[in-house]
């Protein structure tokens, strides 16, 4: 089945990375995603627009894929669309990407799981959002060939 999903991530630091995974012809019915002018122009007008964007963009999504870099679980933004993601049932996606090689050929360094920073409600107890979805690395993980599979994964995780 089809899934809508976002896809949140540290846009300066991991875009190319990020559309490393979005290039791979696999996904489909994505949200998330902007390109430099659009981001910039979003950002131009403030916090209240970005919130706006971001809310727009989970509608109608069943899985929130966080792409996974060096900084991605101290931005602003990925909290926010993460906190979304949860109050809306999201199912809820890690995948590490910090080993994909940027515009420059360059990898980066591991970054925290922002998934370890937030509690869900699992048979009425709570539990770290890292305990109950997954969390895997794009290539060590075979991530062309599984994603499909982890995206349905995380939303029968999430009941949707």
């Amino acid at each position: 089945m089809a899934r809508k999903v976002f896809f949140s991530f540290h846009y300066e630091r991991d875009a190319w990375r990020a559309g490393q995974v979005r290039n791979s012809n696999i996904t489909q019915a994505i949200k998330g995603y902007l390109d430099a002018a659009e981001w910039e122009e979003v950002k131009r007008k403030g916090d209240k627009s970005i919130s706006g964007w971001i809310d727009e963009q989970l509608k109608g999504t069943s899985v929130t894929v966080i792409l996974i870099g060096k900084e991605t679980s101290d931005r602003k933004w990925v909290k926010y669309e993460i906190e979304k993601s949860i109050e809306k049932g999201n199912g809820l996606l890690g995948i590490y990407i910090h080993r994909l090689k940027n515009q420059a050929g360059e990898k980066d360094t591991k970054g925290d799981n922002p998934l370890d920073n937030y509690y869900i409600t699992v048979d009425g107890k709570q539990k770290k959002a890292s305990s109950v979805f997954n969390t895997y690395y794009w290539d060590l993980d075979n991530g062309y060939d599984n994603f499909s599979d982890w995206i349905e994964e995380a939303a029968e995780i999430a009941g949707r």
